[in-house]
């Protein structure tokens, strides 16, 4: 049976001009039956108001990956790099033995969404930037290599579409829109919502499905 994280279940965290669901143990939020599932270790829903956004701060041993939703994303970093993401570009930022970032919203006016993703990095040397176009399209699309034993998928069903997602060790379905029902060896489908989530174990495979246009983020994890 998957394990079923519910949208309103996941810790919250506001802040000035900021509010986060975590899926994971971060921050204040503690609970050590929830500190991670495979490598990866966060998986934050970020809402910034217009101007917003998070100022300069370290991470080390962890790759992080965005994946903007909705708005524009300004991002600086240590490496040098300095840029704006929008929805379709994935974004990694390999921290290694340390590396400086912020992100704000680039938007004065309009609100901005992501969800930023960590996992434990094999990568132990200088930090290391990527950033991958991805075209949008029905059925699964590959997003941007990681430094970790796993591979983040994107996800779009149309209306009555389905999809197989193969065997994977742990594989973890974030939906992002609308509504997906997913169906692994049990009579009845799960029905995931935005911000829903659900992990499985040595599942097999599994089919998502979508009576209406629906998104999701899914990790397949190696271990």
């Amino acid at each position: 049976m998957p394990e079923v994280h519910r949208a309103d279940d996941r810790f919250l965290t506001r802040g000035d001009g900021v509010s986060t669901r975590h899926s994971f143990s971060y921050g204040d939020h503690y609970d050590p039956a929830n500190v991670g599932f495979g490598p990866l270790i966060a998986l934050n829903t970020e809402t910034v108001d217009a101007g917003g956004g998070y100022d300069v701060h370290r991470h080390a041993d962890v790759e992080i990956v965005t994946w903007v939703l909705r708005g524009s994303l300004l991002h600086e970093d240590s490496t040098g790099r300095r840029g704006i993401i929008e929805p379709g570009t994935a974004q990694r930022l390999s921290a290694g033995t340390g590396v400086e970032h912020s992100e704000r919203n680039a938007s004065t006016d309009e609100p901005l969404v992501f969800v930023q993703m960590m996992l434990a990095s094999d990568h132990d040397t200088a930090p290391e930037y990527a950033q991958a176009d991805v075209t949008r399209g029905p059925g699964l699309t590959e997003t941007i290599d990681v430094h970790a034993r796993a591979t983040l998928l994107v996800l779009h069903l149309e209306a009555r579409a389905f999809v197989t997602i193969p065997d994977a060790p742990r594989s973890l379905v974030h939906v992002t829109a609308g509504t997906v029902s997913l169906k692994v060896g049990q009579p009845q489908d799960t029905e995931l919502h935005e911000g829903d989530e659900a992990r499985l174990t040595a599942a097999g495979e599994y089919a998502l499905s979508a009576s209406a246009p629906a998104d999701a983020l899914i990790w397949q994890l190696e271990r």
